[in-house]
């Protein structure tokens, strides 16, 4: 009976066992003109990690207003989610091996001088895999 349970069980432990999260943060960056994009440092697992990314949570912080028309990327090795805010989930990361890095890309359309400069005061993201 107690075989039996173990037995029932273990693809439980095997699952909680795979399983695992990093986080990373940064300064942000500035960025004065419209039509460029500027991209934070990379953020990666303080360790090595082995697995496939599932849920990813980002948060970035602001000094200052957000400019019109601010387009915000967040950006692995091979490919890259549209953000929709200053923080969230995405599973838009899914099947990534986890040891890869992101990075937040800002860029605000058109021409010209921004008044205020866009100042990105902190990004962060906490990567689950399994």
């Amino acid at each position: 009976m107690r075989a039996l349970l173990l037995l029932a069980l273990l693809p439980l432990f095997a699952h909680a066992a795979g399983e695992g999260a990093w986080q990373a943060s940064g300064m942000g960056i500035t960025l004065n003109y419209r039509g460029q994009s500027a991209s934070s440092s990379p953020l990666a697992s303080p360790q090595p990690v082995n697995g496939l990314m599932t849920l990813v949570a980002w948060r970035y912080e602001l000094n200052g207003p957000t400019p019109a028309g601010l387009r915000v990327r967040l950006c692995s090795q091979s490919r890259c989610v549209e953000l929709d805010g200053q923080s969230g989930t995405t599973h838009g990361f899914d099947s990534v091996p986890a040891i890869e890095p992101l990075r937040f890309v800002w860029e605000v359309p058109g021409g010209g001088r921004l008044i205020p400069a866009l100042n990105v005061r902190s990004n962060q993201v906490i990567v689950n895999y399994r």
